[in-house]
């Protein structure tokens, strides 16, 4: 699953797309000629190379800023640009792809800039574009590093204006209602088999030239080639989410060339973990926060009359989505449109208050406010390119860093036991990545993370109930970056800590920014204030 934002499902699968695997989680497809394991093997050091001239071209050339194109939406002062990396790190004479950046200069004086501090947002398949428009908006979490940064943003290779990959017509992965995804028999089972195989057949029909270098290696490159391009000689890097392992693999490849690193909401960079095994542990993650949101709503019964206890808000749930396979909301809602919807809840507590008003009103007789919130917009043709083009990079990136099981019986297995006791999220998550075990191009063996010459301390960040995004994964890579610090943001379970209001987090995360200080050992923080009904 994803880990940003939930987008909604795609037509091919089962059901919602939203995890760590996206933000979180996802595997990419591996160049043929590299090993992807840090430091080993003819390819990656033929990958490093090309990355080290792909550098050099990019500094000498820098970015030609300009005002936005009118159709980005991101108005001045904010100035885009672009920047041209090789497809194929091996070949860095070879084909070559624009990435597109844009930035805002830093609010304070001359005397105040450290520099440019560069985002990822998650997925994999999210756009860091936004991030300057943290600045216009007067964000002020973020007031602080703007006075001393110039925030940048990009979207990745394959990702929205770099170069953008799809597997599948935008407005047939959006169509609904889609297959329940919890299936009643094998040849529901089936069915959904055959979807996954078509999905991974399209992406190589519509992609395939770009789908052996989808990998979060050669992300790593593309930032560094960035980097490069902005004329710094080193990277002030903020991840959230797959940002994190974006990071994590950047700081393995590049040790020396980081010099202020913030991650948060931390994807496990364990080689075990990417990415088959992340996303079942997601969907466990997924059942615990599920059930904080429905004791709260629970708590919230005279807001919400859905019931004064867990098991009542829960029933509600089960009878909802029970109606809703037998006849579809307004004919388009059924269950896996309502998880990709009610997802949102256990992904932000900004959405706990919203998600649980239209279930609310819709428990008390109005269909049409949920139908209204959870049918795909078959008339946003922009919104559904870019819902489609996300989930294509997600599988992509996913499916290429890794190899996956191929044999059905272990993903049978594997799901059919995880659902017993964690139902909410783990088939829809199964169909989402099975594309990946028919997969038609090159899988990588992963990045081994750990520390290298020069890297500096990074600062880890991680709320201790993450759905997306499971805590063992900030721990695992606090073991790997030695030097690191972690902060624990405890009885919390929002993904993306550091954009919240929360006096324990933000000045330390300022701190770090302005000037590279961290603790002296790791912080455990009181939550953010619980949201209000």
């Amino acid at each position: 699953m994803r880990g940003s934002r939930p987008k909604k499902r795609v037509a091919a699968l089962g059901s919602a797309g939203a995890l760590v695997t996206a933000t979180l989680i996802a595997g990419a497809v591996a160049a043929p000629t590299a090993n992807a394991s840090a430091g080993s093997g003819h390819g990656q050091d033929r990958e490093a190379r090309g990355a080290a001239i792909a550098a050099a071209r990019a500094a000498k050339a820098g970015i030609d800023w300009q005002d936005c194109p009118a159709d980005w939406n991101l108005a001045k002062p904010i100035q885009c640009g672009y920047v041209t990396v090789p497809l194929d790190y091996a070949k860095p004479y070879g084909k070559q792809i624009k990435l597109a950046v844009d930035r805002i200069g830093n609010t304070g004086t001359k005397a105040e800039r450290q520099g440019a501090l560069v985002y990822n947002p998650g997925g994999p398949g999210g756009s860091g574009l936004r991030f300057p428009t943290r600045v216009t908006n007067k964000n002020a979490v973020w007031a602080n590093a703007a006075k001393a940064y110039d925030f940048v943003g990009f979207d990745p290779r394959g990702v929205g204006r770099s170069t953008p990959i799809s597997c599948v017509d935008p407005q047939e992965f959006v169509k609904a209602p889609k297959a329940d995804p919890v299936p009643d028999s094998e040849a529901d089972k089936l069915a959904q088999r055959k979807l996954a195989g078509e999905y991974a057949e399209g992406c190589q029909e519509r992609s395939g030239a770009m789908l052996p270098h989808m990998t979060t290696p050669n992300t790593a490159r593309d930032l560094d080639v960035i980097r490069a391009a902005l004329g710094e000689k080193k990277l002030n890097f903020l991840g959230v989410s797959y940002g994190t392992y974006l990071g994590a693999v950047y700081g393995t490849l590049f040790p020396g060339h980081v010099r202020r690193m913030v991650v948060d909401s931390v994807v496990n960079p364990s080689r075990d973990k990417i990415w088959y095994q992340a996303n079942l542990d997601q969907d466990v993650a997924f059942e615990g926060r599920w059930k904080d949101w429905q004791d709260w709503v629970a708590a919230n019964d005279a807001t919400y009359h859905l019931g004064t206890t867990r098991a009542a808000v829960q029933a509600k749930w089960l009878e909802l989505r029970a109606t809703a396979k037998k006849n579809p909301l307004g004919g388009v809602v059924g269950p896996a449109e309502l998880i990709s919807f009610f997802q949102s809840a256990p992904y932000y507590d900004s959405a706990w208050a919203p998600t649980a008003s239209v279930f609310s009103k819709y428990v008390a007789g109005d269909t049409q406010a949920l139908v209204d919130a959870a049918a795909p917009d078959l008339s946003d043709t922009a919104g559904n390119a870019s819902s489609e083009n996300g989930n294509a990079v997600y599988t992509a990136v996913e499916c290429a860093d890794a190899k996956w099981p191929t044999s059905w019986r272990k993903w049978d297995r594997d799901n059919t036991r995880l659902h017993k006791d964690h139902p909410f999220m783990t088939w829809a998550n199964a169909w989402m990545n099975l594309p990946c075990a028919t997969w038609p191009a090159k899988q990588r063996t992963p990045v081994d993370v750990k520390t290298g010459k020069g890297l500096p301390g990074v600062l880890i960040v991680q709320s201790e109930r993450d759905a997306a995004t499971p805590y063992e994964g900030a721990v695992e890579l606090h073991k790997r970056f030695k030097g690191s610090r972690l902060i624990t943001e405890k009885d919390a379970g929002s993904h993306g800590v550091t954009g919240l209001v929360n006096p324990c987090i933000n000045p330390r995360v300022d701190s770090y920014l302005l000037t590279g200080k961290l603790d002296g050992a790791d912080v455990t923080c009181a939550p953010h204030a619980t949201p209000k009904p």
